[in-house]
């Protein structure tokens, strides 16, 4: 499950601070609605971050049932064990989407959001989500299609260099068009796929749109061409248009809620 930041102690309590934001909590609200954890059902969260739908999942599934959040980063774990201490039927552990281990047949739902678009091997992190759940059981992942993005700016031609250059931290861009196949060859049915849009004109500088530009600006010099001027003359110029109240961002997010038969 390797992806192409590091989640240090620093950049992981940042982004646990971006999940409290609006955009965030919406969207989380709406997995959740998805997923609809049921009393004493068995959940796994593939790349559980910093814990917080797995703890929305064990309150759903009570204690009667389970939660397995799984996740690479040591950092995101401790924020994850943290935030579901009061939650004994949950788990936190060190674990990766192509090899989950243990015996097949064992969860009733699993979810995965943002996360597979970061795994190189995807199909077999599929499989193994088929192998684990149970007959009957739900699988529901949310993928962005980063070339949905619509972002403004007056110099387009460096717009497009620098959304060029972030595709490089992933290993699956355009996910959406092509899970649906995926999840279908490894014998999943596709019950519903649902859109999800991230939406910011505002002038608020502590949504969604300001952890991307500190995160692009940050990864894109020496990838595609970008240099480190050109870099910060974008950043610059982003905030001077949230300034001036000429800001616009979306985002197509979809969610893919399937079973296994």
């Amino acid at each position: 499950m390797s992806t192409g930041l590091a989640f240090d102690p620093d950049m992981s309590r940042g982004l646990e601070l971006q999940y409290t934001r609006p955009a965030m909590v919406h969207r989380r609200a709406r997995a959740l609605e998805l997923c609809d954890p049921k009393l004493g059902e068995d959940a796994l969260d593939i790349g559980s971050g910093p814990g917080f739908l797995t703890a929305d999942l064990a309150a759903g599934v009570g204690e009667p049932g389970s939660v397995l959040g799984i996740d690479q980063s040591d950092a995101m774990i401790q924020l994850a064990q943290n935030r579901c201490a009061d939650w004994p039927q949950a788990r936190i552990e060190k674990g990766d989407a192509v090899d989950l281990g243990g015996e097949q047949d064992r969860f009733d739902l699993v979810v995965s959001t943002q996360v597979l678009e970061y795994v190189a091997d995807i199909d077999q992190a599929i499989s193994e989500i088929a192998r684990v759940l149970r007959p009957g059981g739900r699988a529901v992942v949310l993928a962005t299609d980063w070339r949905s993005v619509a972002w403004y700016s007056s110099d387009e031609t460096r717009m497009d260099r620098m959304l060029s250059a972030w595709e490089e931290h992933l290993a699956h861009p355009t996910l959406p068009r092509t899970l649906g196949k995926r999840l279908a060859n490894a014998g999943l049915v596709t019950k519903q796929v649902a859109r999800y849009s991230i939406l910011e004109g505002s002038k608020d500088q502590t949504g969604y749109s300001a952890m991307m530009l500190g995160a692009i600006s940050a990864f894109a010099p020496g990838r595609r061409g970008v240099t480190e001027d050109e870099a910060l003359a974008w950043h610059e110029e982003q905030l001077a248009l949230r300034a001036s109240d000429e800001f616009h961002l979306s985002i197509g997010q979809y969610f893919f809620c399937a079973e296994l038969p």
